[in-house]
């Protein structure tokens, strides 16, 4: 089959790859029908995550229809219409039972090398390295499910691809950021980072009931899409973050602040700052917070610092004496997809809310896949969401 691969730092090729099998009871194995590009591949394309190796299947945002199921699976059967969440999960063990899905202590085979990192293992991601388990991704052509009776979900007749593809990851990610704010009707929010979870994000605080959100970035088409989504917006090549904020909020500051940047973020606001960015930005063995840094900066004292942004190791130096004396809480975690993954299912079924908007750039061709890597980490033709269908 054919599938997009990392290859070295910077380079991602469509190669031709061994097709999936059934390996256990519980798997079962899919015919992709929509794939994405996330921003957290991007960090991968970068070589800031550790243990990739070449050959490595990329992609976790992926949907299909399933053609062949272990013997031990007994929630699917050959025909369903499902979404994978990014997540693989037992089901079984305790942080599984305490709803802490995205803390699975079983399903990474490597996690005695994750634990060496993170003190424990966690759970199992596809394409996202062999510390996280060495999954083959799904920007393929087919998908082997490991604990498949578990995490994903079986799509309902009258929704499309595009509709609930996203139930993969950004869609719950974005929400779980959203909760973490625990809004009030009288809130503002503000978001910095108009990638998809950012968008998604302005969507799922006015669902939860935010007064205001203000989003921040420097890509005019992405500002221009939270502006869609129904944000105030700020073009932080213009204006200063800070003092934007504070005049926008009559000097009260926004309630919560969400990070939907993650470990490439750039740009500040002191020259010390921009002195500081300039070095990190070559240097790949500290990750740049100085979108959250930012963030804790603009929050309100007492509120809520919401961080889905992906980080990986070690981080340059964050404003800690900061998020303590103005006694903030800082909420963040892998996505927990089983929670989130039915109820908003049920939204987009209501008509609350469509996730394709985001999409600009679609493909059929898995061999585009290396052009509109590049596309979107370059934000280039106005690039904001890439989705393959692999087989037409």
């Amino acid at each position: 089959m054919k599938a997009l691969t990392w290859q070295s730092r910077g380079k991602i090729s469509c190669e031709t790859v061994l097709d999936p099998k059934i390996e256990h009871g519980r798997d079962v194995i899919i015919k992709v029908t929509a794939c994405a590009i996330c921003g957290s591949d991007l960090h991968l394309m970068g070589g800031f995550m550790p243990t990739m190796e070449c050959g490595d299947v990329l992609g976790h945002e992926t949907m299909g229809e399933v053609i062949e199921v272990g013997r031990d699976n007994q929630k699917l059967k050959v025909g369903d219409r499902i979404v994978v969440p990014f997540t693989i999960c037992c089901g079984e063990c305790r942080q599984c039972k305490w709803g802490n899905w995205s803390c699975c202590e079983r399903t990474n085979p490597n996690g005695k090398l994750q634990a060496e990192t993170y003190g424990y293992p966690l759970a199992g991601l596809f394409g996202f390295s062999h510390i996280t388990g060495g999954f083959a991704g799904g920007q393929a052509e087919y998908l082997r499910v490991p604990y498949a009776d578990v995490g994903p979900i079986v799509v309902p007749e009258g929704l499309t691809d595009e509709q609930v593809l996203f139930l993969s990851d950004i869609f719950p990610t974005a929400y779980q950021a959203a909760e973490h704010c625990d809004i009030g009707p009288e809130d503002t929010v503000a978001i910095w980072g108009c990638g998809p979870v950012g968008v998604l994000a302005v969507k799922c605080c006015l669902m939860l009931g935010a007064k205001r959100v203000i989003a921040i970035d420097s890509v005019p088409e992405r500002l221009a899409l939270a502006h869609e989504a129904g944000a105030e917006t700020i073009d932080m090549s213009k204006e200063n973050v800070q003092d934007t904020l504070m005049e926008m909020t009559h000097g009260l500051g926004p309630d919560s602040v969400i990070e939907a940047v993650g470990m490439e973020s750039h740009g500040a606001d002191t020259m010390l700052q921009k002195v500081t960015s300039a070095i990190m930005e070559h240097t790949v063995s500290l990750e740049r917070p100085y979108a959250l840094n930012q963030a804790i900066l603009a929050c309100r004292p007492g509120g809520n610092v919401s961080m889905p942004g992906v980080f990986a190791g070690p981080v340059g130096p964050v404003a800690l004496g900061i998020l303590m004396n103005k006694g903030l809480t800082l909420k963040t975690g892998q996505t927990h997809m089983v929670r989130y993954m039915k109820p908003l299912m049920e939204r987009i079924q209501n008509g609350d809310i469509d996730p394709s908007f985001i999409i600009s750039h679609r493909s059929t061709n898995l061999e585009d896949g290396p052009a509109l890597y590049d596309l979107f980490r370059d934000k280039k033709d106005n690039c904001t969401k890439v989705v393959f269908k692999p087989h037409g």
